[in-house]
């Protein structure tokens, strides 16, 4: 797990070329346009966002990664996107370009499984869509919990720096708390499935390389 990414010049490949974060960032906006054309078009919303009912009758399974690169919205598509581009550079940085690649794509992927799997305790969520990289935002917010705990980021709302150990659950209450007082449509399950995901691979580096991600944690106190 190297803290400087180190490009041989023997071995290049896609990953090594490229900053994966932006070519992530990049993607979202295009395929954006592209599912919002498409829905313009008449597209059925079945082909695009993750829909419980969808996917526990065995139907649009595609849908765990094109629900990933698909927003409700120009808000949204900027508020994910913004948060990425500060906080997902820091993480390729620190895992390497291919693992970070792997990493966004399975916190994502558990993230729309956790949503799936909430129908059962939420059965509103049953038949209600869900889209964006949220999910696997936080998932990229719970391994930084776990392996930069000490890290100073900016909360929403919040006008000083906080500690990543306590800004990563607080986003989490903080959009939980709006979307019950607003009554707006937020994926909390899929936002608390990413979390999850990302505190449990930062376990496992920790016991996997302890003395480097004990020095990672000493460089951002």
């Amino acid at each position: 797990m190297p803290y400087v990414h180190r490009i041989s010049s023997k071995r290049k490949n896609i990953f090594s070329l490229f900053n994966v974060n932006s070519i992530l960032i990049a993607i979202n906006v295009v395929f954006f346009i592209i599912f919002s054309i498409m829905l313009g078009l008449g597209v059925p919303l079945d082909y695009i966002a993750i829909k419980p009912s969808n996917i526990l009758n065995g139907e649009y399974l595609w849908t765990f990664f094109t629900s990933m690169f698909m927003h409700g919205g120009f808000f949204h598509l900027f508020a994910n996107m913004f948060s990425l581009f500060f906080i997902g550079g820091l993480v390729e940085k620190i895992l390497g370009h291919k693992r970070y690649t792997y990493f966004y794509l399975l916190a994502g992927l558990i993230a729309g499984i956790f949503f799936v799997l909430s129908s059962f305790i939420f059965p509103g969520d049953y038949n209600t869509y869900a889209v964006g990289a949220s999910g696997a935002l936080f998932g990229i917010v719970g391994l930084l919990v776990l392996l930069t705990p000490d890290l100073p980021v900016f909360v929403m709302f919040i006008p000083i720096p906080v500690k990543m150990k306590y800004a990563g659950p607080g986003m989490l209450i903080i959009l939980w708390l709006i979307s019950i007082a607003g009554n707006i449509p937020v994926g909390n399950m899929a936002h608390l499935g990413g979390l999850i995901a990302g505190i449990f691979y930062g376990l496992y580096l920790k016991k996997k390389y302890r003395r480097k991600t004990a020095h990672l944690r000493r460089m951002f106190r």
